[in-house]
């Protein structure tokens, strides 16, 4: 199958997520369009046509993928469309969210043509995964995307096998991390955070301030900073981080699933 074009969508507030969708789209050929879910509603039910790839990525938050993006994906529909579903997670662990991304992708008219967990530098806790993907990753990505492209090539003389991936039903509790970012006296009240921000958390007239209910701890705001204003300042914070670092120490490689 000779693909049109190839939509690339995903929701990645630090860039981690869009450089493993960037990596995998060099295989293809093709138009390449993007639903960056950061900003993009996607409030209205969108067709992505059978003669397009999809490539979506999200990242993982807790084990599952934001909920913020699962409310925007129940609206991304396809039509026998081939896709690659990949979650990054920053060398912890991705629990069900591949599971999840599978599923709502299935459920919508997707047929995967594979599916993968990357990890990538963590959002909250940078000292893991540091500087993930490196170039170790993006060569087993490369691998990847080409047995991908070898599928498609085939694709739908060959029918595509069904494709089992970890995680479980019922997905474990969907929890957003009760670590907020703060501001210190660095900030400018340049406003670029409020941006940015997904969610709406950060007044543009007051960005120093933040609606703590509405933050995801999505790191939008910190990966932006020019100032290097907004980030983690709590005693605990530190604290924490040591302990996590410790723990989450050891190297994870990416997972993949034909």
């Amino acid at each position: 199958m000779q693909t049109d074009a190839i939509e690339q969508v995903y929701f990645s507030p630090a860039g981690t997520t869009k450089a493993v969708v960037d990596e995998i789209s060099k295989a293809f050929f093709g138009q390449k369009n993007e639903f960056n879910l950061m900003w993009d509603p996607l409030d209205e039910e969108t067709v992505i046509p059978s003669n397009t790839l999809a490539i979506v990525a999200m990242p993982v938050f807790s084990g599952r993928i934001p909920d913020l993006c699962a409310q925007k994906l129940a609206n991304l529909k396809g039509e026998n469309t081939p896709a690659i579903a990949v979650v990054t997670y920053g060398n912890r662990e991705y629990e069900d969210a591949l599971l999840e991304l599978k599923t709502i992708l299935e459920r919508n008219g997707f047929v995967l043509l594979g599916a993968g967990a990357v990890v990538t530098q963590h959002s909250i806790f940078p000292q893991v995964g540091t500087d993930r993907p490196d170039p170790q990753d993006r060569r087993a990505l490369t691998t990847f995307a080409r047995q991908c492209s070898q599928k498609l090539r085939a694709y739908p003389e060959k029918p595509l096998p069904a494709i089992e991936v970890k995680g479980n039903f019922p997905y474990r509790e969907y929890k957003v991390p009760a670590m907020k970012p703060t501001v210190n006296d660095n900030c400018t009240l340049c406003g670029i955070c409020a941006s940015v921000c997904p969610v709406g958390a950060i007044p543009p007239d007051n960005p120093k301030t933040k609606d703590t209910d509405l933050c995801i701890t999505c790191t939008a705001c910190i990966a932006v900073c020019p100032e290097k204003a907004q980030g983690f300042h709590s005693p605990e914070y530190a604290e924490y981080g040591a302990v996590f670092a410790e723990k989450n120490s050891a190297r994870k490689e990416p997972e993949f699933f034909m």
